[in-house]
């Protein structure tokens, strides 16, 4: 009798974490459904960049650019300051100094990649992102949570302690970017006038 309770319990727990992880994954979905319908997005862009021991934020404001499957562009500041991907790789333009790596030798960014790709794509690329390596997600009313833990990389220093990315479940458009590091501080990226469909310049990810 206890051999058969235990194993209803261990049964019932599979099948509940089997919900939990198809109605993340439905949800999901359905936040990043209209990306599906468009190769390319456009939006305007307020970074912030906040250090725990300065009592101001610095706030900078410019443009994002993205297009399937794999590239996107956040340029604030004039084109001083870039965030780039352009398939696995990452290029990092601070006050003009260019700072490249790959995805494929710097494990901080593999998953960020996938993540990244499984948006533009509207979850049709990369199956269930919750099952990657040091992603969680959550949902509450219409906003759609992302957070990405990346692993160590040996002999490699942490730029970054995890990413977060939020959706706007009823329109699909990306709501925010953060980058946090070390100490509480961190870059945020705020999306407004989010646009589907606009023209973008294959020069933005180069």
């Amino acid at each position: 009798m206890k051999k058969t309770f235990k194993f209803f319990l261990v049964g019932l727990v599979a099948l509940l974490s089997a919900n939990v992880a198809w109605a993340q994954q439905t949800g999901y979905k359905k936040a990043v459904a209209k990306f599906r319908s468009y190769s390319t997005a456009t939006a305007t862009v307020k970074r912030i960049d906040h250090k725990a021991a300065v009592k101001t934020d610095k706030v900078s404001t410019g443009t994002a650019e993205m297009k399937k499957p794999d590239k996107m562009c956040i340029s604030v500041n004039g084109g001083k300051d870039k965030l780039v991907m352009n398939g696995s790789t990452f290029t990092m333009v601070m006050r003009g100094r260019k700072h490249t790596t790959s995805s494929k030798t710097n494990a901080q960014f593999t998953t960020f990649q996938k993540v990244l790709e499984s948006i533009l794509s509207g979850g049709s690329v990369g199956g269930d992102i919750t099952s990657l390596p040091g992603v969680t997600a959550s949902h509450h009313g219409q906003t759609y949570t992302i957070t990405i833990v990346p692993a160590t990389a040996k002999g490699k220093r942490m730029m970054f302690s995890s990413f977060e990315v939020t959706i706007n479940t009823a329109t699909s458009a990306l709501k925010t970017l953060r980058m946090n590091q070390k100490k509480g501080n961190y870059t945020e990226y705020v999306f407004d006038d989010f646009r589907f469909g606009d023209a973008v310049s294959a020069k933005s990810f180069e």
